[in-house]
């Protein structure tokens, strides 16, 4: 069976509402799907995913990700089927292994990311489905038979991930996967090693919705969009996997300069480090040239393309031109 065609939309910013208001766009312009992110010391996104569920009807919405550090797996678990309870069903959960860089600030130091968001992955699904974690393989030490939900309501799980080993485990227990595909063409590597993982746990990658994930930045004005990208790439650029970097023909060391400088010069001079070659991360331009930038995904085979950040100047007018003259044309394309 062939995976029906869905475009999602990841939003962030300053401020709930603002977020919310990105939300309501995507639900009007057409999207199946809106993701945002709940970074530590960052954006809000509990809240913001409880707000988003308030104020939207339609469109499926997800967090992506919430990391299984600063809120542990039971917690996951307990606020994902309070969403999908407030929602009417439309929540995604999305679990990643978040980043070292964030937890520095905060003198945290957590588990290998692979093992980390296993063990989330393993015990928020038993969690979900009514169980308790204890004594099932792959989750932590510690579950007790009385760790059990008092209200659980059956969610999809996604998980988020870059690396082999964080693609593999997607393949193996994820409802889904959001592949951060930086630069876009990465979405062949990932896809490989979702599908061998999903096919060591007798499954297909079929079972699961794979999302083809990209930095996109949309505007008429290319310099500024151009701009707005190498900011993004650059306050990330110390959070992207050396192994994936390498296996697209990128430098892990032009990224980790980058991080150097955000880190002691501020995010104007480590934007101005940005090269042309790290820009690859991203698609910039017109709605046409996202449109042609998008062609060799939908070639590929991808069913689900999903746009993230920094969107263009204007994120709520990319969203909606988007919507206007760029899934039209993908959605005719994919049949």
């Amino acid at each position: 069976m062939t995976r029906p065609v869905t475009f999602s939309v990841r939003v962030g910013g300053h401020g709930v509402w603002s977020v919310v208001d990105k939300a309501r766009a995507a639900e009007e312009a057409g999207f199946d799907q809106v993701w945002t992110g709940n970074d530590f010391l960052g954006e809000p996104g509990l809240v913001t995913l409880a707000a988003i569920a308030l104020r939207t009807e339609r469109i499926r919405f997800g967090s992506g990700v919430l990391d299984p550090v600063t809120l542990h797996p039971g917690q996951l678990a307990t606020y994902a089927s309070g969403l999908q309870e407030v929602s009417g069903g439309r929540f995604l959960l999305g679990i990643g292994a978040g980043s070292e860089v964030f937890f520095a600030r905060a003198g945290v130091e957590p588990a290998k990311p692979a093992v980390r968001t296993r063990e989330a992955v393993v015990a928020v699904r038993e969690l979900l489905a009514g169980r308790s974690p204890a004594g099932v393989p792959g989750a932590a030490p510690g579950w007790t038979p009385q760790a059990v939900l008092r209200d659980p309501h059956p969610t999809p799980v996604y998980v988020g991930g870059m690396g082999p080993r964080m693609l593999d485990l997607t393949g193996r227990l994820a409802d889904g996967a959001l592949p951060l595909c930086l630069p876009p063409r990465h979405v062949h590597h990932a896809v490989a090693q979702i599908a061998a993982g999903a096919e060591k746990a007798g499954r297909s990658i079929e079972d699961l919705d794979v999302a083809a994930c990209v930095w996109a930045s949309i505007s008429e004005d290319r310099d500024t969009a151009r701009r707005l990208l190498a900011r993004h790439i650059a306050l990330y650029s110390g959070s992207l996997a050396p192994a994936a970097l390498v296996a697209n023909g990128l430098d892990p060391e032009e990224f980790a300069r980058t991080q150097a400088i955000l880190d002691t010069e501020g995010e104007e001079a480590a934007t101005d480090s940005v090269s042309e070659a790290m820009l690859e991360l991203g698609i910039v331009g017109s709605a046409e040239e996202v449109v042609e930038r998008c062609a060799a995904l939908v070639e590929s085979g991808v069913r689900h393309l999903s746009f993230g950040p920094p969107l263009g100047p204007d994120p709520v007018a990319s969203i909606r031109l988007l919507g206007e003259r760029v899934l039209p044309v993908l959605r005719a394309q994919l049949g």
